[in-house]
């Protein structure tokens, strides 16, 4: 077969549709030689058409394809030395998937073909495997990016107005029974008018999706029974996973892609992506030869001295080396494409002090951050963190540079702590409910750099963390073994399921106290998805694998009436700007005698004095919120004023009587939550000075009149 080629551009990377033609352009500096395979099906054991591309410009292959188009699949092949203690590993007898790809067509069909040595050869991974890996590997599909967004223009919700909905594409909607069963579990299912109308009523303004760019499952995994299900396992940057697709594979989940972030903006939803740029499916020195490894392996990773193994500083058996211009350019691309292309709004970085890492130690002032931070486009998205890694000095809550918000871990480990009853300093209480100042108050971030959380994906639920003392993950296939064995969680007096009536009262009493704290809370609140209605995983704090009724939302199964309060939850705290400031309180620190707009109590009505914040075995405290003392202004330039609020916890297991403080703070109070019932409305007035009930661990929340 002839085919006509032109020199091309070395710019832009990957493969590009100008109307007439296709320019392929990829780097990779230590190649020989660079061949484009075209191929006519996903499913073809060889390519059709394989064409040497001649021209290199700055370590750039490059080479146009006139008369081809959109849905043509490709991929490459690359020559070079196989001396992997020399950090290449070059093998032309593996196809390898573009970095750039845009869509990728079909998923890995495992074979010992994919890996570039020989498996079970004595000399292991220093052995050279002559097995072609075409029939196994997915394919790269050229796109057409033209797409009718109808005026689609970036929501920019400020992060104080933020709330976070954490949800996974395939589980969110693969059990619902009012979505057309064949969509369900994909792009499509989140755009359903169904999912748009549930996610509004619930006031959620972002939705975070778990990683959606192009993952592969391990092959043990596989050979389990099982699947990456999480999807943190990243091949493809560029490509929306096939897997969430319902109309084609071809690159048309490109376009399914586009229309869900659409009609979610549309319904005033932003969406924001969880991203895995720390390392790649590809493993450790054991593992295949798909991509990135087989282009130029010592361009793409961190290697150790010996060149022969990796750094792996993410537990994946290898970290991308985020120092080099190539892969800093990489992920920028990435981001950018997402941003200008996808129109998303935000990212989550998975594992983000990896990529922070200056040789070994975390930098914030890494050239990563430098780079994100002078770009005109990607620095005006939402930028969140995972800041640690599980290298050494890897835990960075806190360290992170200005414009960027972070997973606040030591949030959830304090809340969580103060609900079961561990011993814990109050102090540290109020400063997580206040938006965590001695984290974030220095290099002119606000409380919104805190992303507060009671769960995420990984862990418990919140139903389960009142219901498990301990970890549940046979089903996981690893005897129990994986999973943090540290939860900080309580099961109220019975491990499981139980049909005893007080256990089960004091159980949801107890989520309702975590999502009240949590929503109460300066900073941004991020809620799991079926966290709401009371979703288990059945004790499994580590579900990564369980593509299956362990993960998916049981929604025939959910808690109307605790939804029903997370509703009411969510609309109380929209409505208060008293909960969303974009300022610190004033006052360092925060806890003392007399400050403006905001004051502390002890039961009895007195002011907390420093002594009080260092009873790690104290339980009880309430917070004065001056509504007067918001000192922000609105958009129309007008200052923001609300109702001042008296909030009472009390941890300990029984009632304790409670002293509201003197006339200065409000003569007269109305309750509007009360954790103890399943409603929130305006209930009972009280006036200044007297006393009030308040159950063991509950929350009494009260509002000036």
């Amino acid at each position: 077969m002839n085919m006509k080629v032109l020199v091309g551009s070395p710019y832009p990377l990957g493969a590009t549709f100008d109307g007439n033609g296709v320019n392929f352009a990829i780097y990779a500096e230590n190649a020989e030689a660079v061949e484009l395979c075209l191929f006519e099906n996903e499913t073809d054991d060889k390519e059709s058409l394989k064409i040497k591309i001649k021209e290199r410009t700055h370590q750039v292959w490059h080479i146009y394809i006139p008369d081809i188009g959109p849905g043509q699949l490709y991929g490459y092949r690359v020559h070079g030395p196989y001396e992997p203690t020399q950090g290449h590993r070059f093998n032309p007898n593996k196809l390898l998937i573009d970095p750039y790809a845009k869509a990728i067509a079909g998923t890995l069909r495992w074979d010992d073909a994919l890996f570039g040595y020989e498996v079970g050869h004595p000399d292991a991974d220093l052995s050279f495997s002559e097995k072609d890996s075409a029939p196994y590997i997915p394919k790269g599909v050229v796109i057409d990016g033209s797409f009718n967004w109808e005026g689609d223009k970036p929501l920019r919700i400020p992060m104080h107005r933020s709330i976070i909905y954490e949800a996974h594409v395939k589980g969110f909607t693969a059990q619902h029974p009012e979505i057309p069963e064949e969509i369900r579990g994909t792009y499509s299912a989140l755009a359903h008018p169904v999912t748009i109308s549930y996610l509004q009523s619930l006031g959620i303004t972002a939705i975070e999706l778990l990683p959606i760019h192009h993952f592969i499952t391990d092959r043990h995994l596989e050979e389990k029974g099982l699947t990456n299900y999480w999807g943190y396992n990243t091949i493809g940057f560029f490509a929306p996973d096939i897997r969430y697709g319902s109309i084609g594979s071809q690159g048309e989940q490109v376009i399914e892609f586009k229309n869900m972030v659409k009609e979610l903006h549309r319904a005033g939803i932003e969406v924001i992506l969880d991203v895995v740029y720390n390392h790649t499916g590809e493993g450790s020195e054991m593992g295949p030869t798909l991509s990135f490894r087989g282009i130029d392996n010592a361009s793409y990773y961190r290697l150790t001295e010996d060149s022969r193994y990796y750094m792996d500083f993410t537990g994946t058996g290898n970290t991308l080396n985020a120092r080099l211009p190539n892969v800093l350019r990489l992920i920028m691309d990435s981001l950018r494409y997402w941003i200008q292309e996808m129109h998303i709004d935000g990212f989550r970085f998975d594992l983000a002090s990896a990529l922070a890492r200056e040789l070994y130690e975390v930098n914030k002032l890494s050239s990563f951050f430098d780079v994100i931070h002078q770009d005109p486009v990607i620095s005006q998205v939402k930028l969140i963190a995972e800041p640690w890694d599980i290298g050494e000095g890897g835990y960075q809550v806190g360290e992170f540079p200005p414009g960027w918000a972070e997973w606040n871990g030591k949030y959830r480990d304090c809340m969580r702590d103060y609900w079961t009853g561990a011993d814990s300093m109050l102090g540290e209480f109020a400063d997580r409910l206040t938006g965590s100042s001695d984290l974030y108050q220095g290099d002119y971030r606000r409380p919104t750099a805190s992303i507060n959380f009671i769960t995420a994906h990984d862990g418990f639920t919140l139903h389960d963390l009142v219901s498990y003392n301990e970890k549940h993950n046979e089903a996981n296939g690893e005897d129990n073994n994986d999973g943090d064995s540290h939860n900080r969680s309580w099961n109220c007096g019975a491990e499981g399921p139980t049909e005893d009536e007080e256990i089960n009262r004091l159980r949801v009493k107890q989520k309702r106290n975590l999502l009240t704290t949590l929503f109460l809370s300066q900073g941004v609140p991020m809620l799991v998805a079926g966290d709401e209605f009371g979703r288990t995983q059945q004790g499994n704090n580590n579900a990564y694998c369980q593509d299956n009724d362990i993960s998916w939302l049981d929604w025939v199964g959910k808690d109307e009436r605790l939804l029903t309060f997370c509703h009411q939850l969510i609309a109380f705290r929209k409505e208060h700007p008293t909960f969303c400031r974009r300022k610190w309180f004033q006052g360092i620190p925060i806890k003392g005698i007399g400050l403006e707009d905001i004051a502390w109590f002890d039961p009895k009505g007195r002011e907390m004095e420093e002594s009080h914040w260092q009873n790690d075995f104290a339980r009880s405290l309430a917070v004065y919120l001056n509504g007067n003392g918001i000192r922000s202004l609105s958009d129309d330039g007008t200052k923001i004023v609300d109702n001042s609020f008296y909030i009472m916890f009390n941890a300990y297991w029984e009632d304790i009587s409670y002293k509201l403080p003197g006339a200065k703070y409000g003569k007269e109070w109305a309750m509007v939550i009360d954790t103890n019932i399943d409603n929130i409305d305006t209930h009972e007035t009280y006036v200044s000075d007297s006393s009030i009930n308040v159950p063991g661990r509950s929350i009494i929340v009260l509002m000036s009149t």
